[in-house]
């Protein structure tokens, strides 16, 4: 569908934008450069418009998050459904709703059946803020008040509120904020391909988990609440693990009595080709926090799933837990996120995601002979290409970053949208995306590959 753009002024738009509009994530004085703020008009599909009318094939499902792409008029009746009979009600107080009963139910029924309690959030972030104050609850309730530390990886994300980007890794987003809160530890993450040196990955995955196990020793197991890591870590440049590590860290969490969470917001509801990145990577998880393909994005909604031992637990002795939001369970949000479910599973759309990641794997690795490229990663529908000035060293530009905004600028420019996590190029597409779209997705990174190299091949060795 190659809709027209709105009709209305962009450069008054932009204007009231820098006014008045303050972005997440974005250095504000650069909205005041060359084209300013980029606005998108509408969708379809695997594509966006913006405002003059250019397509861009969106490689980013958004946020990682519109996996049955744009346009997807259920959802939209879904909700006018939902907010024509209860637009609005809470969840607090021993109150309950229909749509709100019937999604905890499903999501319960796609995971593992050790979990059977579902808690209702408005985004990744406060998943994982609701799980640092559910674990720690839970372990002032069973006589453990001093088993509260966690442990996270570098480079991690877990979102950007105070609890979730503390249990993240990034350093700039802790500078910004005095992060991480007391309690909250970091350690190596499994990155081969800047940390591996001459290890194989195999022997390198082993490392990566050992430094869980030293740091549970180094802190003392009757002090260390959980181990939280994503299954493939996302905004972390698209970091698949090797194959050893999971298995791993799943007995090191047993051996030491440490909850183990896996970070399901970007690989739920089928990202990695299953429902869940925990079953694609053998994770036997305990909490499970879930957001972004839970509605494809249409509405905001998340949510943590809890094991049997643990909610239980917390139901048997637990009392009132004093957590959660206004918005926990919103019907319209719930009907919608049903909805999606219910695409995915008719359509097969989770099915498809294992289908094609073969020939999305294949298209991707034709990449891997670029002079800038020193490796192609991918599981499912997300990858990754490495940006590097030594494709046999693995070395990194200077400043890293700087290459890869340079990079993402030319993705821009061609008509796609690919993200750059600080050197390293990332893709993840809506599950709709045909075998000539990845073509095309493949073409136009390779255009933006070749004039990158372009713009750097003085720094080359």
């Amino acid at each position: 569908m190659n809709r027209q753009p709105i009709n209305f002024n962009a450069d008054e738009l932009r204007a009231l934008d820098r006014s008045h509009h303050l972005h997440p994530f974005t250095d504000h004085k650069s909205l005041d450069g060359e084209g300013g703020t980029r606005i998108i008009t509408h969708a379809d599909g695997v594509y966006l418009w913006d405002s003059a009318g250019r397509r861009m094939l969106d490689g980013m499902s958004g946020l990682w998050c519109v996996n049955i792409g744009y346009g997807r008029k259920e959802l939209a009746e879904a909700a006018y459904r939902q907010m024509l009979e209860l637009p609005y009600y809470n969840t607090f107080f021993k109150t309950s709703h229909v749509p709100a009963i019937e999604l905890a139910t499903k999501v319960a029924r796609l995971l593992p059946e050790r979990f059977n309690k579902v808690f209702f959030v408005n985004s990744g972030s406060e998943a994982n803020d609701t799980i640092f104050r559910l674990v720690r609850h839970y372990n002032n309730v069973r006589g453990k008040p001093q088993k509260k530390a966690f442990i996270a990886r570098h480079n991690a994300y877990h979102g950007s509120t105070m609890a979730s980007a503390s249990l993240g890794g990034m350093a700039g987003m802790h500078a910004q904020g005095d992060l991480p809160l007391a309690g909250i530890h970091h350690v190596l993450q499994p990155h081969w391909f800047d940390l591996g040196g001459d290890l194989s990955p195999d022997e390198f995955g082993l490392k990566a988990a050992k430094a869980v196990e030293d740091k549970i020793l180094e802190l003392g197991p009757d002090n260390v609440a959980a181990f939280i890591g994503e299954p493939i870590q996302g905004a972390g440049g698209v970091i698949i693990p090797p194959r050893t590590y999971w298995p791993e860290i799943n007995r090191i969490c047993k051996t030491y009595d440490v909850l183990l969470i896996s970070d399901e917001v970007i690989c739920g509801f089928g990202r990695t080709g299953e429902w869940f990145g925990l079953d694609t990577f053998g994770i036997e998880a305990d909490i499970v926090p879930m957001a972004k393909g839970l509605s494809s994005g249409y509405l905001p909604i998340g949510a943590v799933a809890v094991c049997d031992e643990v909610a239980n637990y917390l139901y048997e002795h637990g009392g009132e837990f004093l957590h959660g939001y206004t918005y926990s369970g919103h019907p319209a949000a719930c009907a919608v996120a049903l909805e999606n479910i219910r695409i995915l599973e008719e359509e097969g759309l989770v099915d498809r995601v294992r289908r094609l990641a073969p020939y999305f794997h294949e298209k991707l690795m034709t990449l891997a002979d670029h002079p800038i490229i020193g490796e192609v990663r991918s599981v499912g529908l997300i990858g990754a290409c490495e940006l590097t000035r030594n494709k046999k060293t693995r070395a990194r530009f200077d400043k890293l970053g700087r290459v890869g905004l340079i990079c993402r600028d030319h993705c821009f420019n061609g008509g796609l949208i690919m993200r750059s996590c600080f050197d390293t190029m990332v893709v993840a597409p809506p599950f709709v995306i045909t075998e000539q779209q990845i073509d095309d997705l493949v073409a136009a990174a390779r255009h933006a590959f070749d004039l990158t190299y372009q713009d750097v091949k003085s720094e080359i060795e």
